[in-house]
């Protein structure tokens, strides 16, 4: 008997520490970085390039144009990507847009709340760009769980900037 009660009292206090992330942790961040050996016009152009994007992101399958707004930043996007045999659709806004220096996208992707912002700044004919990601769940569960997904996440986007760094140096 003594040991349900220990087996109980073990099971309560991870449930309440489950659900007390949820409270604690409302946004997950990260940064990341990669120096591109190419000149920063022609990475930025790269990078938005977006009939390119399945050289870097093998996921991706199409981009549909919701809104486009003139200077780039306000423009929608509708991204259809395939997860592992599963059609995913997210929709994309573009929050900021400077040439050759930075672009953010906020991506409402099934539940997950991501902004995605790159930044790149030319050294000595080099390009580095740097993403710094905030992201949520949209619901109170999802808020419980991704604290504990947050290297799975950062892994994803590490590998994206390693396949672009690849893609844009061999062009």
């Amino acid at each position: 008997m003594k040991v349900v009660k220990v087996i109980l009292i073990i099971l309560v206090v991870l449930t309440l520490i489950f659900f007390g992330t949820g409270l604690v942790v409302k946004e997950n961040n990260y940064s990341l970085e990669v120096e591109v050996n190419k000149p920063i016009s022609e990475t930025f152009r790269l990078f938005n390039d977006q009939s390119k994007t399945k050289e870097w992101i093998p996921e991706f399958q199409k981009v549909e144009v919701i809104n486009e707004k003139p200077g780039v930043t306000g423009s929608e996007y509708r991204i259809t990507v395939d997860n592992n045999g599963q059609t995913i659709t997210m929709k994309e806004k573009v929050l900021a847009y400077v040439e050759n220096e930075k672009v953010t996208f906020y991506v409402d992707s099934e539940s997950v709340l991501k902004t995605n912002d790159y930044s790149f700044t030319s050294e000595g004919g080099k390009t580095k760009i740097k993403l710094d990601v905030t992201y949520q769940g949209e619901s109170y569960i999802l808020s419980c769980v991704f604290p504990y997904f947050k290297g799975t996440f950062k892994g994803i986007d590490e590998g994206y900037l390693q396949n672009f760094k690849a893609f844009a140096e061999k062009q």
